[in-house]
């Protein structure tokens, strides 16, 4: 019998990993969990993903699409005029208030990285293209400070079972782009007017008339 052609096995490969994953989490993913759910001979999931690992890099890097679509959609950091720490803000409550099961296995994928290194270079890649975006409104160091207080804010949500405070994150983040510099015409990419406030980090008080 002529072997049945099938150009989308791979893909379905990978969604049944990403829905295994959801359902029994990292200690539930094996090729033959992953082949029972994709309904799919055992031989295809390892002729597409020799190792587990190969599997896991796929699935964690179509998983960090979703935040990334998220921030590319809102297409609000291209405009210099807007409150930078309020659209962050803004776009982590859109996410987050979306199928909190999916955040959960992103960051589960994620944080497997911790253990496997081969997933490392794909967690570098989700960094990257959060502070890629956010160069644009402010300088480098600072980018990278904002993606890890996003990060800790949405670990901290998930691992507490709480509600997202977008007014808290808001706050917070502008305190860090404070200590940095939010990009505009001012000097050293700091919007005009800008002062450092204080160093309990409270908001800068505006200059005296």
């Amino acid at each position: 019998m002529a072997r049945r052609y099938d150009p989308d096995r791979r893909q379905r490969i990978i969604d049944a990993a990403i829905r295994v994953v959801g359902a029994k989490g990292i200690a539930g993913l094996s090729h033959r969990s992953v082949a029972a759910e994709a309904d799919v001979p055992l031989g295809s999931t390892t002729y597409h993903f020799k190792t587990l690992d190969d599997l896991m890099v796929a699935a964690l890097r179509q998983t960090n699409e979703g935040f990334a679509e998220v921030l590319a959609a809102r297409g609000t950091l291209e405009d210099t005029r807007a409150d930078l720490a309020a659209e962050l803000a803004g776009l982590m409550g859109e996410w987050m208030a979306g199928d909190r099961t999916g955040v959960e296995l992103e960051y589960e994928l994620y944080l497997a990285a911790l253990r496997r290194p081969a997933l490392r270079p794909v967690a570098a890649e989700w960094i990257d293209g959060l502070v890629e975006p956010l160069t644009r409104r402010t300088d480098p160091v600072t980018a990278r400070a904002l993606v890890a207080l996003l990060d800790g804010i949405c670990l901290q949500v998930l691992l507490t079972g709480t509600s997202y405070d977008e007014g808290y994150a808001r706050e917070v983040l502008d305190r860090v782009l404070r200590r940095g510099g939010a990009t505009g015409d001012g000097p050293a990419g700091r919007t005009p007017g800008h002062r450092d406030g204080p160093r309990t980090g409270s908001p800068a008080r505006p200059p005296s008339s």
